[in-house]
């Protein structure tokens, strides 16, 4: 006679819902981490559509800008950056331009030359090879603080700070990084440094 077992048979039916419980935890978790991820990139980066063509030759009507938008949280926007921001005067319209005028200094345009006056009395005149043809105006702006005077490439074509005065810096979105469509068209964007140029004359 075989005796009988003094422990009970153990039913693995439980599993199946312990199983069906951790496949929801990972599909709840993946969907936060999602959410998490798409917030901080919108956060960190923004989209523009390029519309009218006062960024030319640089970048090109309906062509689509990748924007850095922490960089200004961290620093100062430089001479020679594109950047993109609320119109001042519609601040639901938003600009692409290219920064020439710092806090401070004053900025005189005669025979289609930039000349920048430094705060300290220093001169320079800016060597701008990006530009579709030099401005046919003239006049001098001083820069406030806080404030920066912007253009665009094709200078005498656009609605810039030469018309509508200084921008100030809450109205910033972002630094331009590349033009990401169409694909044919993907490419850094060209911020030109003022100082390695003059380093390599």
């Amino acid at each position: 006679m075989v005796p009988e077992s003094s422990h009970p048979e153990i039913s693995a039916a439980p599993a199946a819902p312990s199983r069906a419980r951790a496949f929801l935890r990972e599909v709840l978790e993946t969907i936060i981490l999602t959410i998490v991820i798409y917030a901080l990139v919108n956060f960190a980066t923004g989209r523009y559509r390029v519309e009218g063509d006062s960024m030319l030759p640089t970048v090109h009507p309906n062509e689509y800008v990748l924007l850095d938008k922490l960089s200004y949280m961290l620093r100062q926007p430089e001479r020679g950056e594109i950047v993109v921001f609320h119109y001042p005067y519609d601040p639901e319209r938003d600009f692409i331009k290219r920064v020439i005028g710092l806090p401070g200094e004053t900025i005189s345009i005669a025979n289609g030359v930039v000349t920048i006056t430094r705060p300290d009395g220093t001169q320079m005149q800016l060597d701008e090879p990006y530009i579709n043809a030099p401005p046919n105006y003239t006049n001098t702006w001083t820069v406030g603080p806080d404030e920066f005077f912007v253009l665009g490439d094709n200078r005498n074509n656009s609605s810039d700070s030469h018309s509508w005065g200084m921008l100030k810096r809450e109205f910033l979105v972002g630094r331009a990084l590349f033009v990401y469509w169409p694909l044919p068209a993907l490419r850094a964007v060209d911020h030109h440094d003022y100082a390695a140029a003059s380093s390599s004359d």
